[in-house]
């Protein structure tokens, strides 16, 4: 191997390694926030780039209608929960929840799948479609378990994620789709070819963990998160509905798997269970970095880019091996210094 190829493989991985980052920070924020391993964060991912693909050919997506099937579950779960305290106030805030938001989407992409939209407005457009989801899937998987136990939490997690792989498959089919890249430009930097597209991926990267950062330092509800994320019960004590924040935290987890899956949509085919392996990339990350620190996991997920990219120059046959091997020694390593409690 010489300069230029270790080159490419630098460049490979670094563009890797921001998706991976942008996973292990969405993984770590609401592991933090809700003690929710939250396996399906892969499927954002997938859905945010299939549902783009789609747009790109002028069809709705198939995340719409499921989109409206996730929102006429939550309201039955709303209106189950009114039949003993029954409030007008309340059912029209579930039928504004769940009903019109979804059906007000689904009627924009409706209108504007036919149209020959930039390519920036239809990313718009699938990050607006996943975003909601983080919604109902709190409201319908984890508010119930809100005081459940870790594991519960993580058994649930899998759940889902089977779920949501399932629909992946009866919304979208079993073939893989590509999108459209947001610039088809390039330029030569000494060696390398730099597209456009990667420098797309590295800017959103950054503007997301700049943007994270002052949401949690400047705004009231990122105190109220990094405040449940620090101690749970302290927060209840103060004021802070754990409810709000847990939502916030999936809704946030939606965001940047949709904004992941729209960044590496042009760049690879993408098929209904994709993301399981790509948000599998980021858990790792996040083990790395400990789940609760940041500032590491994107530090790591860079890591786990280069590792990936210059383990499939060597050994393609092992480089999912490799990869996942990393949070061997980091799990032993810290199981030295962990105290036991039988709850976790």
């Amino acid at each position: 191997m010489d300069a230029t190829i270790a080159t490419f493989l630098i460049q490979d991985g670094v563009t890797n390694g921001a998706i991976y980052a942008l996973l292990g920070l969405a993984l770590v924020l609401v592991f933090a926030v809700t003690r929710i391993i939250f396996i399906p964060q892969g499927e954002f991912v997938a859905y945010g780039a299939l549902s783009l693909a789609l747009l790109d050919e002028g069809k709705v997506p198939g995340t719409a209608p499921m989109l409206v099937a996730f929102g006429a579950a939550a309201l039955l779960l709303d209106l189950w929960q009114m039949r003993r305290d029954f409030q007008l106030s309340s059912l029209v805030r579930a039928l504004a929840a769940n009903v019109a938001v979804p059906v007000a989407i689904y009627a924009l992409l409706a209108l504007t799948a036919p149209l020959e939209l930039p390519s920036l407005l239809r990313a718009a457009l699938a990050v607006l479609l996943i975003a909601p989801m983080g919604y109902y899937i709190y409201r319908i998987v984890y508010r119930p378990l809100v005081d459940a136990s870790v594991l519960v939490l993580l058994i649930a997690s899998l759940g889902v994620h089977l779920v949501m792989m399932g629909l992946g498959l009866v919304f979208f089919g079993p073939e893989g789709l590509r999108a459209r890249p947001l610039s088809e430009d390039s330029f030569m930097l000494g060696p390398l070819n730099v597209t456009t597209q990667s420098l797309w991926i590295y800017a959103v990267t950054i503007i997301i963990i700049v943007g994270l950062y002052l949401f949690f330092e400047k705004t009231l509800l990122g105190k109220a998160l990094r405040a449940t994320a620090v101690n749970r019960l302290g927060a209840r004590l103060v004021g802070v509905r754990t409810q709000l924040t847990g939502v916030t935290a999936l809704v946030l987890a939606a965001i940047i798997g949709a904004v992941s899956g729209v960044l590496i949509a042009p760049v690879t085919t993408i098929y209904y269970d994709t993301g399981f392996l790509i948000g599998l990339k980021g858990f790792v990350a996040a083990i790395l970095g400990g789940l609760g620190n940041f500032p590491v996991t994107a530090i790591a997920a860079i890591g786990v880019g280069l590792v990936e990219a210059f383990a499939s120059f060597f050994a393609s046959a092992y480089k999912e091996v490799i990869v996942f091997g990393l949070i061997i020694p980091v799990l032993v390593w810290l199981s030295f210094g962990a105290s036991h409690h039988e709850e976790d």
